[in-house]
């Protein structure tokens, strides 16, 4: 292979060339003459949103420990890199070696949210690799994509070999050992995706056919091949004490979005919010031993030289030894200049009593998601929040010491109406209402409340994947009132608001629900110039309409349409363990305006008992 690293003339010319100089601390260095298969890791996204993912800081360290797998990894080149390695023909390279990655034998690409999709393109682009995977020869490496966005991989279906169902860790191996069989073989490409299509979790989408009725729904998605399953099943780590974890992660040279030692505590989510994806797709919620934890972070630390330690989890508060955990990391760091950050907590008493030992309560804000503000609207979402709790918990908070509210909500939810919207306003009212009850003289100075508001994505696998979504313009006026209904509040001086941009939530709900007839527009977009569309300065909605234009692609036929309860949605050939039929209950539920207990309390018959373990079948009769 060949050394393609940087010269200091370009790297002077970039902003933030460690970005791609590699060499970070607790990066993996091997003889890569010794490793019979060389992967390389993306994120499509630049490197410092790269460096933050947990799941990359696991693959790269399972991978590794591996004597035949050298893992390399590759994030998104920012603009100013990108035009140069254009202009002078430069192959992209990974950072380990610095060797091109065209010359690799794996690409694999984790795909966190819809809005890197044209990112993807452009790391095949400058890979100088072929963009149809139809068109790679042997010469070429593997395109394979994992992550929240590949239970529905249609949208990119003619730009991977394959996709990987589920969590990383339970069949990569079965893959490699593949791949190691295949490779002196001197047998097709073909050859191997066939034989990787049979292995648990892995989705080929060339050894598939789809047809389509004349409306532009699915008629037929089936395999074109005796032995290729019908169902692909998600994989899942029933066991995450004893799996892998990155006792080393990599420390990157610049600070990252987030700079610290990460725990993950559980994975899955007992509270079945309607909405949530992870939610559902994640299920059932394992637990990790407190033990392991407490010595992870003391390891993890000594390793890094990192200064906070971040819990991990869709939702802190139900990991049943938080109280356990929390209070050893406490103590054991006390005076030692560790922070201690807890994400995902419900704001009860517990909760309030730590932060205030680990934050510094006149600098820190407390973040709420009722997410509606109606408590009819929360009951459709399935919250599990009544408005009695959330002032309960704010009062408490204040009385602590704390003055500053964060309040996230979502518009365009289904079934709601401007009473909802404007209940948003109200409840944060509400909340400072609460706030000057305190005497003044316990108050925290001025009381803060900023409302945030972001515009509702039905995705797969959610019991909202049958709802509609709503033109930009319904969006944008839905945000109006909030706003006007903020300006007519008593304590309209204490609260602050901020929404998000409509037309990217458009398009994204477009990437997230759509087929694989939309590779063309993702192509087009990406050739007219998209690229960092999560970031708002690149988005580029004109571009993006008129590769819809130009490809005859409809994007209202994603969006505006209500399903049909019996409608084949793209993503229904995979098996994510909760079943449709749960999902459809939960959506009459959601129009019935009724809520469901939590997996501790009550199964609800999912479908993730078939996994056998975890808390969602501690209490099944």
């Amino acid at each position: 292979m060949r050394k393609l690293a940087l010269d200091d003339e370009i790297l002077l010319t970039v902003e933030k060339p460690a970005r791609y100089i590699g060499n970070e601390v607790n990066a993996v260095r091997k003889d890569a003459g010794l490793a019979d298969i060389r992967f390389c890791m993306c994120f499509p996204d630049v490197y410092e949103i790269g460096m933050s993912h947990l799941g990359i800081q696991i693959l790269y360290d399972m991978f590794n420990k591996r004597e035949d797998v050298y893992c390399e990894r590759v994030y998104s080149p920012w603009p100013d890199l990108h035009k140069i390695l254009k202009e002078r023909q430069i192959p992209l390279f990974a950072l380990e070696s610095q060797e091109p990655v065209k010359e690799f034998d794996f690409l694999g690409i984790t795909i966190q949210y819809e809005m890197c999709y044209t990112n993807i393109l452009q790391i095949l682009d400058l890979s100088r690799i072929p963009l149809l995977a139809k068109e790679r020869t042997k010469g070429d490496p593997f395109v394979i994509g994992g992550g929240p966005c590949v239970y529905n991989p249609e949208p990119l279906a003619d730009f991977f070999d394959l996709f990987y169902i589920g969590e990383g860790e339970t069949s990569y191996d079965a893959l490699f050992d593949l791949y190691k069989e295949w490779k002196p073989s001197g047998e097709e490409r073909s050859a191997f995706l066939r034989q990787a299509a049979r292995i648990p979790g892995i989705y080929v989408p060339s050894l598939y056919q789809v047809t389509y009725h004349e409306d532009g729904t699915i008629a037929n998605f089936a395999p074109m091949e005796e032995g290729i399953p019908a169902k692909i099943e998600k994989q899942v780590v029933m066991n995450l004490t004893d799996s892998v974890y990155p006792k080393k992660p990599i420390v990157p040279f610049i600070k990252a979005t987030q700079d610290r030692v990460v725990l993950e505590i559980q994975r899955g989510c007992i509270r079945g919010c309607r909405f949530c994806q992870a939610g559902m797709i994640y299920r059932p919620t394992r637990e990790k031993e407190v033990e392991i934890l407490k010595e992870y972070a003391y390891t993890m630390l000594k390793n890094t030289g990192h200064e906070e330690i971040s819990l991990s989890s869709l939702s802190s508060s139900d990991y049943s030894g938080l109280k356990e955990l929390v209070t050893y990391l406490i103590e054991t760091f006390k005076g030692k200049g560790v922070n201690i950050s807890l994400p995902s907590l419900r704001i009860d008493a517990f909760s309030l009593d730590v932060m205030g030992k680990v934050q510094d309560i006149k600098k820190s804000s407390l973040t709420f998601a009722p997410e509606a503000g109606s408590q009819r609207l929360r009951d459709v979402i399935n919250k599990g929040l009544t408005e009695e709790v959330i002032l309960e918990g704010a009062g408490e908070a204040f009385e602590g010491g704390w003055q500053k509210v964060k309040l996230y909500f979502m518009l365009g939810l289904p079934t709601e109406t401007v009473e909802d919207q404007k209940a948003i306003a109200e409840l944060a009212n509400q909340i400072a209402v609460r706030y000057y009850e305190i005497p003044k003289e316990k108050r925290n100075g001025k009381c803060q409340i900023t409302i945030s508001t972001s515009f509702f994505v039905p995705k797969p696998f959610t019991p909202f994947q049958w709802a509609n979504m709503y033109p930009k313009e319904h969006y944008i006026d839905s945000a109006k009132v909030v706003n006007e209904a903020v300006k007519e509040q008593l304590n309209r001086k204490s609260i602050r608001y901020n929404w998000h941009e409509a037309d990217v939530t458009v398009l994204e709900g477009v990437l997230a629900r759509g087929d694989r007839r939309l590779g063309r527009v993702i192509r087009c977009a990406y050739e007219k110039g998209c690229l960092f569309d999560s970031w708002s300065d690149f988005f580029d909605n004109e571009k993006w309409m008129e590769a819809f234009a130009q490809t005859g692609v409809d994007p209202d036929f994603y969006t505006l349409r209500e399903r049909s309860l019996d409608e084949i949605f793209p993503w229904d050939f995979i098996d994510a363990g909760v079943t449709k039929e749960f999902l459809k209950r939960e959506y009459a539920n959601a129009l019935a305006e009724k809520v469901t207990k939590n997996c501790r309390l009550q199964c609800n018959g999912c479908g993730a008992g078939k996994y056998q373990g975890g808390v969602c079948i501690e209490n099944q009769n």
